[in-house]
């Protein structure tokens, strides 16, 4: 990581571009459809794929929010949250994942973060620090 980096505290509400180190931690559907919200802005800015809604592509990590209620995102949160850690030279920013076109309320998702807290390459929005 660049030492002239610094790591914001929390994950602004609109990221319109990243630095070299940084990952745009989205929700997505298991389809990949990245048709709106902050998908659309991985999938227009950040190297997202058109029909993966999992994973790592490009400066995007998808995380699906849109196949059920929050019991069926904390086994994609909680891989996300390893991923991370097992890949500290980026800094992942994570976006109100789940809290738009999916219609969680973000005192229901910021739990599943919960673990992130203490993970240092891992920036959450101000909405999910509890």
């Amino acid at each position: 990581m660049d030492t002239k980096y610094v790591k914001p505290l929390y994950t602004p509400d609109d990221v319109e571009e990243l630095q070299p180190c940084e990952i745009f931690v989205f929700g997505s559907n298991l389809a990949g459809f990245h048709g709106g919200g902050a998908a659309r802005v991985a999938l227009d800015k950040f190297g997202a794929v058109w029909g993966q809604g999992v994973g790592l592509f490009g400066q995007s990590y998808a995380i699906p929010t849109m196949q059920g209620g929050v019991d069926t995102i904390k086994p994609y949160a909680d891989k996300f949250i390893e991923f991370a850690k097992s890949h500290p030279e980026y800094v992942f920013l994570v976006t109100r994942i789940g809290c738009g076109i999916a219609g969680f309320r973000d005192e229901e998702i910021a739990p599943l973060f919960a673990k992130a807290l203490t993970v240092d390459n891992i920036v959450l929005p101000k909405t999910f620090i509890l």
